[in-house]
């Protein structure tokens, strides 16, 4: 079961990733929607709409636009939902205080998402000149090929930071977990309201529009609801 489970975890954030810049750009890349289809794959849908809703706004004013590589924040989500159920079953923990503590454990883990995917933005600038070429020489299918290289490149850049964060999460969680997961019991309460303060006043310095408190706040109020609610 807990192989199946990391299969289908990995099979989401592999789709997942690519659809944050390299493919399709549904929007399943994101938080509120990547950890909860995670949890309902793998039997426990509310964890995973827990994580969705915290990390949501931490990274919204943070895209990858351009030349920006922020923080793997779709990595983060499902592997904090895999952590929080695997390791809660393994571990015989369970609640959503052991779910906020695997996000802590997760959310630092997303930085080797920006080294993986400058990986693969520079191995696909060597893509480049090989499908320049082979256009040029009327190779058209060496083009497609390399064309397709470059999605792949993406796919494996997902997968490693989602690898890393299970792999490590796993690790960190198995020796300290019973540990922590004291200090965090205490203080769920109070985390659970600071994640959505903290993401709220992120995206209100990150931007310039007319009615940005009045959008913001009601974005604020929905996610301590839905938090409340679960």
């Amino acid at each position: 079961m807990a192989a199946a489970s990391y299969l289908m975890a990995a099979a989401v954030a592999v789709v997942s990733g690519l659809d944050r810049t390299a493919f399709l750009q549904v929007m399943i890349s994101r938080p509120i929607v990547a950890a909860p289809l995670t949890g309902w794959l793998l039997g426990d849908a509310p964890a995973g709409l827990l994580v969705g809703s915290m990390v949501e706004l931490l990274w919204l004013g943070r895209l990858p636009v351009g030349a920006a590589i922020p923080p793997d924040d779709t990595q983060v989500a499902i592997g904090s939902t895999v952590l929080a159920i695997t390791m809660g079953s393994r571990l015989g923990l369970s609640g959503p205080a052991f779910v906020i503590l695997c996000t802590l454990v997760a959310m630092p883990l997303g930085k080797m998402g920006q080294l993986f995917e400058r990986w693969a933005r520079d191995w696909n600038g060597r893509l480049l000149q090989k499908a320049q070429d082979a256009l040029a020489e009327g190779r058209f299918r060496a083009a497609e090929q390399a064309h397709l290289w470059g999605i792949g490149h993406f796919a494996l850049a997902s997968l490693a930071t989602f690898a890393t964060i299970v792999i490590v999460g796993s690790l960190l969680l198995s020796e300290l977990g019973p540990i922590l997961l004291r200090s965090t019991t205490d203080a769920a309460p109070w985390l659970r309201v600071a994640f959505p303060i903290m993401g709220t006043a992120i995206i209100l310095s990150s931007i310039n529009v007319r009615r940005s408190l009045t959008l913001f706040a009601a974005s604020f109020t929905s996610a301590l609801l839905m938090l409340w609610l679960l």
